[in-house]
């Protein structure tokens, strides 16, 4: 079996209920959440999550609790050494959401390690660790802080296996500090996904295969190493479906819960469409499905009236 699901929404009036009956609708197992909008700090109190109702229908449904992942907002820069205010706000805020995935009943947060703003890596890496002392050592819960591989856009820190290894290597309970790969980030960062057997070697040696709780399961629209951080939908990007399916039912991996956040297609989620690729067997079938998708794109793209946008085209 394969743990897979999506970034859902959770909005108003259903909140966790509505997310669920999102992710099935997918027919998904798992799914990701952010507990509200990612980019500022307002939030609704948990109360109003209608958390019975969730948990009883992820119950008939068959969602473990354990594949629901939430990610912290994009508003937290525990880097920031050169605004003091910023990285001691998002360390605030960092705690009260590790108190709301608490609430929610999930058991991983992933979170972006943060952006050092020309202070260098080394600085970054020392002030990201010590944030996250500060907020685990007041913490007494089992959530699992994710710390995200990234891109290396800017001044990204996280670009690599070393630098996340070394804000774990200074964090008081390592137990809690965790990794959440993203395939097309480190396809941006540089690292070939084609041989991802001998990258994943590499995470083990360096991570310990044990730290790693979830995937993000991406294309990208860019070629390796170009650092730009820009997802694209299964097979129509430079990664290509043929090596995405391979990480996704790669045996080491069984029990890693599997994350797609593909763009939106025709200003709808393309979500059911690439999970039933993903979940296709064998995998000739599948491969050969999403190279039936990428050319139906392609077809409807030569096809679009002058000005159109081509993007806008079906799965």
């Amino acid at each position: 079996m394969i743990w897979i699901g999506s970034h859902v929404s959770m909005k108003a009036p259903d909140y966790l209920l509505g997310a669920v009956k999102e992710s099935i609708g997918y027919g998904s197992n798992a799914f990701m959440i952010y507990t509200g909008p990612p980019q500022n700090s307002r939030r609704v109190d948990v109360d109003r999550f209608r958390l019975e109702e969730a948990a009883q229908l992820m119950q008939e449904s068959g969602i473990d609790p354990e594949r629901i992942i939430v990610h912290a907002p994009y508003i937290i820069n525990l880097a920031n050494s050169l605004k003091p205010e910023t990285a001691d706000f998002g360390a605030e805020f960092l705690q009260e959401e590790l108190r709301r995935v608490t609430q929610i009943g999930a058991s991983t947060l992933v979170l972006h390690p943060g952006s050092h703003i020309k202070a260098g890596a080394d600085v970054g890496i020392r002030w990201i660790a010590d944030r996250l002392n500060q907020v685990l050592d007041a913490d007494d819960s089992n959530v699992v802080i994710a710390l995200e591989t990234m891109a290396g856009k800017g001044t990204e820190i996280g670009r690599n296996f070393e630098e996340l290894q070394a804000i774990r290597e200074l964090v008081n309970k390592k137990d809690r500090i965790g990794v959440c790969l993203d395939t097309c980030h480190i396809h941006d960062a540089g690292y070939d996904l084609t041989e991802f057997e001998t990258v994943l070697d590499e995470f083990d040696r360096i991570l310990g295969l044990d730290s790693l709780k979830v995937i993000h399961v991406n294309d990208s629209k860019n070629p390796r190493g170009a650092r730009k951080d820009r997802h694209e939908n299964l097979g129509h990007g430079h990664i290509g479906f043929e090596t995405l399916y391979g990480i996704v039912h790669h045996p080491r991996l069984e029990n890693v819960t599997k994350i797609l956040e593909t763009p939106w297609v025709e200003d709808r989620p393309p979500y059911r469409e690439e999970i039933e690729l993903l979940r296709m067997e064998p995998a000739s079938a599948a491969i050969e499905a999403a190279a039936q998708a990428v050319e139906a794109r392609k077809k409807t793209a030569e096809e679009a009236e002058p000005g159109e946008n081509p993007a806008a085209a079906a799965v």
